[in-house]
């Protein structure tokens, strides 16, 4: 597949790192040289210097023959030119990353498919997104919504209180005969290792797993893990930045108190006069004792979205040592993940990998409609899309040739999501989501192309 990347920033340079591990013919395009030195000598990938905005530049990418052209530059007035101008010299496929959300809410209406953009993301309202779907499934340290929570993906890391430690996964299926999760993913305590879990698979104490779970299947997890839900009623979120002002503002107009701490004082000013249901506080988040005058041991969660990693690890920390039961922290090092459950942070998120995700079921084979990559685990979830043509419509999960370093977690069948068992018969129309490790890939995307 060849692809051409527009900005060679965080964005960008992540994407054609995860892009050409893959073996994909990649073109990054970038105006200033020392963008593009790293990933010229430390990727297998063409680098290019120049205005991709240029219609030369974009030739001598050879914009014709590209498949997919992705624009992820800081300026979304660029982003969107770039792909404007690639779909008229050829392009078969455009996104542009975009920052003004108002473009989100209103794409249909004004139709941007129809001037030559296919696909439009926003690295902060996916992140604002994760935040609040993380916040509504407190327990969990990650998730996923398929289809709009047919299917759930959750993340839970086991305590020893969890009726699951010491079972096997036939056993834990038993507790609850009426299947309404999957286990898909287990990393071992300790361990970088991710296993795909069989019958036998037993769950051990300090766990990370993946589950795909129903909607009535949540509440069975949470008896299972020994996990309480709580209700969130009073939310501190750390920095002003975009992430952080649409959290505040889908946050408290669910009903949720919610105060912002913003150090510029005159964007504080700005913020407090944009989201008038949010008590914006002009101060130093790193200061102990303004988060002490806040109440923040009062707090059901605690959010840190500065543009400053280690001062949202640090400030999450601080708060879990006042009690606060949930904590989420932007990070833009991924080496960060690894140390998350080891330092006690509930959830750390990273807008360069949720982009990624939104992105990479374009690269894959198959009708894909959505993907996510397991987060810290070396592992991929899709959904795909049965054909009517496809060899497997008709077919009982039994019989279908999956890679042992693979599982079916679940289908959603006319918009209803089903855990199923190797008697059930795909058809045409399913949405069948997959769990696979890397080296299974190829082999279940050719199962549904």
């Amino acid at each position: 597949m060849k692809i051409i990347i527009a900005g060679a920033g965080e964005v960008g340079f992540h994407l054609a790192k995860l892009l050409s591990y893959e073996s994909q013919d990649i073109t990054l395009i970038d105006p200033l040289k020392e963008n593009l030195h790293y990933a010229d000598t430390h990727l297998d990938i063409r680098t290019l210097r120049g205005d991709a905005t240029s219609i030369r530049v974009l030739r001598d990418a050879k914009v014709d023959q590209a498949d997919l052209v992705i624009a992820v530059s800081s300026s979304e007035a660029i982003n969107i030119t770039i792909s404007v101008l690639a779909k008229q010299l050829g392009a078969k496929r455009t996104i542009a990353r975009i920052s003004n959300t108002e473009f989100l809410d209103e794409e249909e209406k004004i139709g941007f498919k129809g001037f030559g953009i296919d696909e439009l993301i926003s690295p902060e309202s996916l992140a604002s997104k994760e935040i609040e779907l993380l916040l509504n499934q407190s327990a969990f340290n990650d998730s996923y919504e398929f289809e709009e929570g047919a299917l759930t993906m959750v993340g839970v890391h086991l305590q020893r209180t969890a009726q699951f430690v010491g079972k096997s996964v036939q056993e834990a299926g038993e507790i609850f005969p009426e299947v309404h999760f999957m286990p898909i993913a287990i990393q071992r305590f300790g361990t970088q290792y991710t296993l795909i879990p069989r019958g036998d698979t037993q769950f051990k104490e300090g766990d990370q797993v993946y589950f795909i779970t129903t909607t009535g299947g949540v509440d069975e997890l949470y008896k299972l893990t020994g996990k309480t839900r709580r209700n969130m009623r009073n939310i501190m979120i750390l920095g002003g930045s975009n992430i952080g002002e649409q959290s505040a503002r889908k946050l408290a107009a669910s009903g949720i108190n919610v105060k912002l701490i913003e150090i510029n004082p005159e964007k504080a000013f700005d913020l407090a006069d944009r989201l008038p249901e949010v008590l914006v506080i002009s101060g130093d988040g790193r200061n102990v004792d303004l988060l002490q005058e806040e109440s923040i041991h009062e707090m059901d969660a605690f959010i840190a979205v500065t543009g400053n990693s280690e001062t949202n690890i640090i400030s999450c920390l601080m708060a879990k040592s006042k009690s606060v039961g949930k904590t989420i922290s932007l990070v833009e090092n991924m080496d960060y993940f690894q140390l998350s459950h080891s330092i006690g942070i509930d959830t750390l998120i990273n807008k360069k990998l949720l982009a990624a995700n939104n992105i990479f079921r374009y690269v894959r084979k198959g009708e894909v409609v959505a993907m996510t990559k397991l987060n810290n685990m070396n592992a991929e979830l899709l959904e795909f899309v049965v054909r009517d043509d496809s060899p497997l419509s008709g077919k009982k999960i039994m019989d279908i040739d999956i890679p042992r370093s693979a599982i079916v977690g679940g289908v959603i069948r006319e918009g209803e999501g089903n855990i199923v068992l190797g008697n059930f018969v795909i058809q045409s129309g399913d949405r069948v989501v997959v769990c696979c490790l890397p080296r299974s890939i190829s082999k279940v995307e050719k199962l549904f192309q």
